[in-house]
């Protein structure tokens, strides 16, 4: 919301989406321009304060928003839950129960468990690294989709996600199991595929650079290169 030329466009395409059905979450940096809790947004500044950069960026973006659409911001859920057939599916900024702490790459598998743990989705869709991935963890599934135009995994693109929920098939089964097998229905199959669209880097990354806002070379240079820039 703060890095990119267009908030107001962005939040009128989001809430044009919400109109036809899609489900939309509140992410960290909806709460440092709407509402300027900074601590809330971003903790891992909380010994050394947030920069400027990102508090002027903030402070722009909420300014250029007006009212309507920063309530529009307040009053989105952290969370979203739905149910597809039989499996549950929770959509999240960063991780269940948590706008700022993500699923990274590097985090301690340890850690990865005790996070999918805190809910009883089998899919857990999120985002907040601003790099793709899917990883499965026995039984269930998490899905990253990026980020639509400020990825950092080096693929300057749009990513997002594709998942299919297809209900379960039957396994072959001795007769003799026949019984219980009325008593376990089959689990559905999650197919999950990250997708890349193209978009005029260009055209979004000169933008930036004319707000003119600290930090703004930086993240110009993020959106043409799909590596984050500091």
């Amino acid at each position: 919301m703060l890095n990119g030329p267009s908030p107001v466009e962005v939040v009128d395409a989001l809430r044009a989406m919400e109109s036809d059905g899609a489900l939309i979450v509140q992410g960290n940096t909806d709460v440092a321009v709407a509402d300027a809790d900074y601590s809330a947004a971003f903790p891992w500044y909380a010994d050394g304060g947030v920069p400027d950069s990102v508090r002027v960026a903030a402070e722009w973006a909420h300014a250029e928003l007006g009212d309507e659409r920063l309530d529009w911001l307040r009053r989105l859920p952290s969370e979203r839950r739905l149910r597809v057939d039989d499996t549950l599916v929770l959509v999240t900024h960063a991780s269940p129960g948590s706008q700022t702490q993500g699923f990274s790459k590097d985090l301690d598998p340890s850690t990865v468990l005790e996070l999918v743990s805190r809910t009883d989705a089998r899919l857990i869709c999120c985002g907040h690294t601003h790099v793709p991935d899917v990883r499965e963890f026995g039984w269930k599934i998490i899905v990253n989709d990026g980020s639509a135009g400020y990825v950092f995994d080096g693929d300057p693109t749009a990513s997002w996600a594709l998942v299919t929920i297809q209900p379960g098939e039957a396994a072959a089964r001795d007769p003799e199991d026949a019984e219980d097998a009325e008593d376990e229905p089959p689990a559905a199959a999650i197919v999950a595929e990250i997708r890349r669209t193209e978009f005029d880097l260009l055209a979004v990354s000169n933008a930036i650079s004319a707000r003119g806002l600290p930090g703004d070379v930086y993240r110009a240079a993020t959106v043409r290169t799909g590596k984050l820039v500091r």
